[in-house]
């Protein structure tokens, strides 16, 4: 163990996960709901493990639910809206006769639910946590709500409504999954039509920025390439529970009309990742590892660092490659 390094690699980050799981299983945080902690080491292995972890709650809760019945990843950043005033705003910002179909992801209480159910003929709501479920099924008996027990992550979306073109995912999106959300949403931008849903602030100007600005990179580009994203309006810590420590902001993703990249979307994948690992080196030298052609890096396109890259400019970087032509 005290060999290359392991106490600092391996070690620490279980020592973390260790302490978390402690103060979750034994009931800290029920007992104190005030309190804050900030975990070390990026919470050391414990969100890596966390569907691990569950499983071992769900699975064996005579082991592990012993002083705490609450689901580990209730305990993962979510924050419930409780102000009625942002959840209309939200819903008045939406134009439904779009759609075909309307998903809330991750409803909680239903700040939402309850303003789409008034306007939506049929509503599906995407819910993991088993106590949320329970509480959307007692609260809202409508023949109209369709309820699915599953993390939306792994919510197969055109296999369940292969026809289906014009869907709208809607929600106040927990902050720690809210880009593996709009990452969900660009795999099957073909049945997703508009997405409406509140993130972090700082991550929402990301996803909107455009080139040449520091907060320009791998989110603004993936999500550009088949979205137009617009920044509906910021919203206040103090309309959550609990509060956040940060502002929110409700964006609006609508899919671009004929959509043709022209290009491999896998090689253009690597192309945007490769470049912004290292996004203060040209662009010649980020991408080395993809052994390109001399003739080809002789392009001045080359010569530019990724944030000068507009999403378009991206693309026939990725042409240029793949045809290996100037």
């Amino acid at each position: 163990m005290q060999n290359y390094w392991l106490p600092w690699l391996v070690g620490m980050p279980m020592e973390t996960s260790l302490a978390i799981c402690s103060m979750i299983f034994g009931g800290i945080f029920e007992r104190l709901p005030r309190l804050r902690v900030a975990f070390a080491h990026g919470g050391g292995a414990f969100p890596a493990t966390v569907g691990r972890i569950e499983h071992g709650w769900q699975a064996r809760p005579d082991l592990v639910a012993v002083d705490n019945i609450h689901n580990p990843k209730k305990y993962l950043g979510q924050h419930f809206l409780i102000d009625e005033n942002i959840s209309k705003k939200i819903i008045e910002s939406i134009d439904f006769n779009k759609y075909t179909k309307v998903i809330e992801v991750g409803p909680g209480k239903g700040a939402l639910t309850k303003h789409l159910l008034n306007i939506k003929d049929i509503l599906t709501l995407v819910e993991i946590d088993k106590e949320s479920i329970f509480f959307l099924k007692n609260e809202f008996i409508k023949e109209n709500l369709e309820i699915i027990e599953k993390d939306f992550l792994k919510f197969e979306i055109a296999k369940t409504y292969p026809s289906l073109s014009r869907i709208l995912i809607i929600g106040n999106f927990p902050y720690n999954i809210s880009s593996q959300i709009l990452f969900k949403a660009i795999e099957n931008y073909n049945s997703i039509s508009s997405l409406v849903g509140m993130f972090q602030k700082e991550v929402a100007e990301r996803i909107a920025s455009k080139h040449n600005s520091k907060k320009y990179g791998i989110l603004s580009v993936k999500t550009q390439l088949f979205y137009d994203v617009k920044i509906l309006f910021n919203v206040s810590p103090n309309v959550f529970f609990p509060k956040p420590k940060v502002d929110s902001a409700v964006i609006s993703l609508t899919r671009k009309e004929n959509i043709n990249l022209n290009c491999d979307i896998n090689l253009l994948d690597k192309v945007i990742k490769l470049s912004f690992q290292q996004r203060r080196k040209k662009i010649k030298n980020s991408l080395k590892r993809l052994d390109i052609q001399d003739n080809i890096l002789e392009d001045s396109i080359f010569e530019l660092r990724p944030e000068q890259l507009s999403v378009q400019e991206f693309v026939k970087l990725t042409q240029k490659i793949s045809n290996e032509t100037i």
